[in-house]
């Protein structure tokens, strides 16, 4: 799979430079927002795989944003930490209660915080191995190397495979050519960047009736249509 990207909701411009530092260097991507509206709308868009959330944000407070995130099921999934200067217990229970995954106070350790992003993501991914994927017609059972089209099995090669997973774990997220080079190369398969067009035209044909699923972005790439 590629990189882990992490969304940092943060006022603070030095905090947020700092953050963007050690996660990059620790192998993450990262993207950002100064305030909580628009922490939602990038949630919303960008689909990241776990938030950084502070609670002092202008406009939209971190509480409240985690409100809704946790209350649209677009995003609900996606684990969230707390990173704010609010130390008392009382805050930490509303923000766990809120349904964050971990409440990190202020001064914090880097090292710290990357260990426990590294842990909730692990738990993440060791929940989805032995699960299924559905979206729509479409059932692809992890485990199992399994593609379930309505009621009828379709056989996909090893890259086909995981070229449908890549993009249906996120729905609705461009990934460019580069991106899936990056996620669906490894030491069992190679993909080439002038294949990954046919390798998309071949999922397209064995998914037969769901083959709108897999949509094309004229200039930036490929996507998993939102259902």
């Amino acid at each position: 799979m590629g990189r882990a990207r992490i969304l940092i909701i943060e006022d603070d411009r030095a905090i947020v430079e700092m953050l963007e530092y050690n996660l990059q260097e620790a192998g993450y991507e990262t993207i950002s927002s100064l305030n909580g509206r628009d922490g939602v709308r990038l949630a919303g868009k960008e689909r990241p795989d776990l938030i950084i959330l502070d609670i002092m944000l202008p406009i939209i407070d971190g509480f409240e944003v985690c409100r809704i995130l946790k209350n649209d099921d677009a995003v609900a999934h996606i684990p969230v930490i707390i990173l704010s200067a609010k130390s008392q217990e009382t805050d930490k229970i509303v923000g766990l209660e809120l349904g964050a995954d971990d409440y990190v106070t202020k001064p914090f350790s880097p090292r710290e915080l990357i260990a426990r992003i590294r842990a909730i993501l692990r738990r993440g991914q060791g929940q989805e191995s032995g699960g299924k994927i559905r979206k729509g017609d479409i059932s692809i059972d992890t485990a199992k190397h399994r593609v379930m089209v309505g009621s009828e099995e379709i056989s996909l090669t090893l890259t086909e495979f995981k070229l449908l997973e890549l993009m249906a774990r996120r729905p609705g997220v461009v990934f460019s050519r580069a991106q899936i080079l990056d996620a669906v190369s490894g030491d069992d398969t190679m993909v080439y960047d002038r294949t990954v067009d046919a390798h998309i035209k071949s999922l397209r044909h064995k998914l037969g009736s769901a083959k709108d699923y897999i949509e094309t972005i004229r200039g930036a790439g490929y996507r998993f249509k939102e259902v």
